[in-house]
């Protein structure tokens, strides 16, 4: 049976999960989400994240949406959080939310630094730990390469003392993906961040590859290409080799794609929605594209 997204989230498919928030918060991982291990470390954590640029508002009106995301994020085993304090106040919202359906620890939670200058990045994270309530993050990068010498030189300190765990830098423009590689091959990262999706294969010329060649673990930005690919398949019906897949909706199509690379860590699409979150969670189960069909799909992306 062949299903649109908007056909998948008319039905309520997924809505029996595979894991349930405990009265304190807790939850259980669902058994059957593919993991990445993290080349630094070996630390597992499932292909699909969750990218929360929208999630700014008012914290005394309603947060409901951003409450249900996280509430089905957290159900369907999801781990991976990113986020970053130029996001208007984001962090605010999830570190209130985070905090009340108690799931700070069951996260593996991301943000950035934006800053120019040593102490103007320290007060931008401390700034941040305070918004999102907690005392230390799992991975702070240095958003956009601004200032990153300077910046990771603080990182590396913070890594030593506990308040972050994992250190990266990021980029979403492809104008800057020279500059990372050069980064790359200077540093010494446990992740990148940079923007792929299936019409939008750059970072798979010397990036990916070269990730994988230092150890480095990757989070993929902007996996449905800035929407381009929604709005290129429309209401078209899944093809066969979807369907094959395992996939429900053109969303899990994206999204498999992307992480099937090995590069690749975990794909963060961003949604205030938590019946998407939990479709694109839909994308870590099942199995993933061969070789033989990301060529097949790359060649069907290339003719939308």
């Amino acid at each position: 049976m062949k299903l649109t997204r908007r056909e998948f989230l008319e039905l309520g498919a997924g809505a029996s999960l595979a894991v349930t928030l405990g009265r304190g918060g807790g939850r259980r991982p669902a058994p059957d989400l593919i993991t990445r291990k993290i080349p630094s470390s070996g630390e597992a954590v499932p292909v699909v994240g969750l990218g929360t640029r929208d999630y700014r508002a008012d914290l005394s009106g309603d947060l409901t949406p951003f409450r249900r995301t996280l509430e089905a994020f957290a159900r369907g085993g999801g781990t991976v959080v990113d986020t970053a304090p130029s996001y208007g106040n984001s962090e605010d919202v999830l570190g209130k939310l985070i905090g009340e359906i108690g799931i700070r620890k069951e996260l593996f939670m991301a943000t950035k630094v934006d800053r120019q200058g040593t102490e103007a990045g320290i007060r931008r994270m401390e700034d941040s730990l305070k918004a999102l309530g907690t005392d230390h993050v799992d991975l702070m990068q240095v958003h956009n390469l601004r200032d990153w010498e300077t910046q990771l030189s603080t990182l590396r300190e913070w890594k030593k003392t506990g308040k972050i765990r994992y250190l990266g830098v990021t980029t979403s423009f492809s104008r800057q993906h020279a500059a990372l590689v050069d980064v790359m091959r200077k540093e010494t990262l446990d992740f990148i961040q940079v923007d792929y999706a299936l019409d939008n294969r750059a970072a798979a010329e010397r990036i990916l590859p070269l990730a994988r060649d230092r150890g480095m673990g990757v989070l993929v930005n902007l996996p449905f290409g800035r929407g381009r690919l929604f709005r290129a398949v429309g209401e078209r019906p899944l093809p066969d080799w979807a369907t094959g897949l395992g996939c429900t909706s053109w969303a899990q199509v994206f999204l498999k794609y992307v992480v099937s690379d090995p590069a690749v860590t975990c794909a963060i699409p961003g949604t205030t929605s938590p019946e998407h979150v939990t479709d694109n969670l839909g994308a870590a189960r099942g199995s993933l594209p061969d070789p033989a069909l990301r060529r097949r799909m790359e060649a069907f992306a290339d003719e939308l």
